[in-house]
């Protein structure tokens, strides 16, 4: 995918006068060799590459993924020392304050995506020459901008509340003192209209593996409609995807997470990443084609011989034994998801694993499911590890559909046991972990599952947020408060925006 940001260069005529002759005439940038965004979308080639552009941001949102867990209960910062990874720190213990890098950097990138789905859409019909590119699949090309621009409003909107929401065109910087903060529900609805235009448009598999296609909209929306309390709806559209007999539970929760399980028959939707275009620059560590926050995860000092599978990595995002206690005994997910590198070792003595113990905030555990692994990168090894981030998964879409039936206004507990009880069969591998709950004790477990299942996914927190249980589960979270991340400080000094009570 393309690494850069689309720049857009203002077409400039001026005139030139000959000594001789006293005439007026008018330059043509293209003699100067110039670029201009009248030469942009003349072909379809044209559109299809620039829709990959759109794609480009979910990539560098990678450390939304982080933050989600790391203000949970799920994992701590870690790193070097308490002055390592401070941003993250912050966020970890809860004081943070609007200047924090890793927030103003995941807004900027969320509203580059936007501004870049916006560009699109503004030139759809009509290019900016005002000529009409028509080709077979335009229609669908743009279900996926339409769900790439939800995907970074709800990424917006689950952060920060009401944010600025646009859609006409791309914004540039003498736009900026014209935003405001719309409410979040205008937010939503605008998601929602572009998830279901995208549905209407998408087809319902694509050629190349981490296309966006229709399940993967409805699967989204599903999951908008949870985080709006609107269950009937959100039943009824994760419904379409569970019935369409498109995915299915593997039975190795951890192979999911190798590079040979992604985009594997659980995929739903997932962020893309390679190390096929070596990437170097560390002044812009999240914006390669690799994915950052693997490097981040890993064990510090870590090597071994003969087929040992990993890499060292700085320690960062530290699964708890909170979430490791809450896994039960037989559960196959722990092993991978609360990584365990003592109990690794003793299991193959013949691989000579050596280690540093995470010099901060050590808690004995890391992040399996993201670790980096031999062979996985390229270039400046830290900024290339190609392992994908699983944003939904069809176990999430059960486990959403359980929450759903039970939740809604004509509630179905038998349905819901059934989507939650799928997920625990995987997880145990027999029948007798299932749950026979029903009314609120069946909606905790459902909850407590999803932790289960996408712990270190990036969920538990806004998961924790959305079912107002995070006052009750989390150190330092202050209620009014915490549930929304602070605007960046950037931001307001530059566009006047009011920034988030408490802050």
């Amino acid at each position: 995918m393309n690494k850069r940001y689309i720049k857009l260069i203002a077409m400039v005529l001026f005139l030139t006068s000959f000594t001789a002759c006293k005439k007026w005439v008018e330059s043509n940038p293209h003699d100067r060799f110039l670029v201009t965004d009248l030469d942009y979308l003349k072909s379809e080639t044209d559109y299809r590459t620039m829709a990959i552009s759109v794609y480009s941001p979910l990539q560098w949102l990678n450390q939304a993924v982080v933050v989600g867990d790391i203000a949970s209960d799920n994992s701590v910062a870690g790193g070097e020392s308490a002055s390592d990874v401070l941003a993250l720190q912050q966020i970890d213990d809860f004081t943070l304050t609007p200047v924090n890098s890793t927030l103003a950097d995941l807004w900027q990138v969320a509203y580059e995506g936007v501004n870049r789905a916006n560009y699109m859409t503004q030139y759809k019909d009509k290019n900016k020459a005002g000529e009409t590119v028509s080709f077979n699949g335009k229609d669908a090309l743009y279900g996926e901008i339409y769900f790439l621009r939800a995907y970074y409003y709800f990424t917006l909107v689950k952060m920060w509340g009401d944010v600025p929401l646009f859609i006409d065109k791309r914004l540039d910087n003498n736009d900026a003192r014209s935003l405001t903060r719309a409410p979040k529900a205008e937010v939503y609805a605008q998601i929602e209209k572009d998830l279901n235009d995208a549905i209407a448009v998408l087809p319902t598999t694509q050629s190349q593996k981490g296309r966006i296609t229709k399940y993967a909209a409805q699967a989204l929306l599903g999951k908008v409609y949870l985080y709006e309390n609107k269950f009937t709806e959100s039943a009824s559209v994760l419904e379409s995807v569970i019935t369409s007999g498109a995915f299915s539970l593997v039975s190795d929760y951890a192979s999911i997470y190798l590079a040979s399980g992604e985009n594997g028959p659980e995929s739903v939707f997932e962020i893309q990443y390679t190390n096929g275009s070596p990437y170097y620059n560390w002044g812009g560590a999240t914006r390669g084609q690799g994915n950052y926050a693997v490097q981040q995860n890993g064990i510090r000092g870590l090597n071994g011989t003969g087929a040992f599978p990993y890499a060292a990595g700085w320690s960062t995002n530290l699964p708890t034994q909170n979430l490791a206690a809450a896994y039960s005994a037989g559960d196959q997910r722990k092993a991978i998801t609360a990584f365990n590198i003592e109990d690794y070792k003793a299991a193959h003595p013949e691989m000579n694993i050596t280690y540093q113990v995470a010099p901060y905030r050590n808690t004995g555990l890391y992040n399996g499911k993201y670790l980096p692994r031999k062979g996985e990168t390229s270039g400046q090894v830290e900024l290339n590890y190609l392992n994908n981030f699983r944003v939904l998964r069809y176990s999430e879409v059960l486990l959403m559909a359980a929450e759903a039936n039970n939740r809604s206004t004509a509630p179905n507990d038998v349905k819901a046991q059934g989507y939650l009880n799928q997920v625990r069969q995987r997880a145990f591998g027999d029948a007798n972990h299932n749950i026979s709950a029903t009314g609120t004790a069946l909606k905790q477990a459902i909850w407590d599952e999803r932790r289960l299942e996408l712990a270190m996914d990036g969920d538990r927190f806004f998961d924790l947020v959305r079912t107002g249980q995070a006052a009750a589960k989390l150190t330092g979270f202050v209620a009014g408060k915490h549930e929304l991340f602070p605007i960046p400080q950037e931001e307001i000094n530059v566009t006047g925006l009011t920034q988030n009570p408490g802050y």
